[in-house]
């Protein structure tokens, strides 16, 4: 009688330690707070990616290197068209990427025209050529409910003067974000 009652005490003992042992296995280690980690461990953590965002109506996104950039807005034309210009192509890809990644975007496009022409042409012809920067973005993914199109004609040059060079900068249209 006095063995098994040591028995079962050594058993009870041997579960107690076992059972001490397993919990200790199974606690996590609280994580060090970011003054308290060393060199190497902070070396070897991946890096954030930093968000795009919106600053101004202009979309800021990180670039290859992590760098933070602000994105072209503007997109010029020829006269009397409304062909987007294969030099902004690369730049409208990374706005329709940034808005099918996030479809919280929303955008306003601008179209503006010169002078020349009546005043309902120019307002047409800057409807053309927003639409078709908004075809742009479609055909590359965003949403046609993130893009609204407005049409100013000639109604807000950003160069009021006459000639070829004040021309130039007014055929145009500008990608506003909201």
């Amino acid at each position: 009688m006095e063995t098994m009652k040591l028995r079962r005490s050594l058993v009870l003992c041997l579960a107690a330690i076992l059972l001490a042992g397993c919990k200790g296995r199974d606690e996590v280690a609280p994580a060090p707070k970011p003054s308290e980690r060393t060199a190497s461990e902070v070396s070897t953590q991946p890096k954030q990616r930093a968000a795009a965002k919106v600053v101004a109506g202009k979309l800021v996104v990180p670039n290859a290197a992590g760098v933070m950039e602000t994105m072209a807005g503007v997109f010029y034309f020829d006269y009397n068209q409304a062909i987007v210009k294969r030099q902004g192509h690369a730049e409208l890809k990374k706005h329709a990427k940034a808005l099918a990644n996030n479809r919280r975007y929303r955008l306003r496009i601008e179209g503006h025209s010169d002078e020349r022409g009546s005043r309902e042409y120019n307002l047409a012809l800057g409807e053309r050529r927003a639409d078709a920067v908004r075809a742009y973005l479609i055909a590359q993914g965003a949403r046609g409910s993130q893009v609204e199109v407005v049409s100013y004609g000639e109604e807000k040059p950003v160069d009021p003067g006459r000639g070829e060079s004040a021309w130039t900068k007014n055929r145009r249209v500008r990608v506003i974000y909201r």
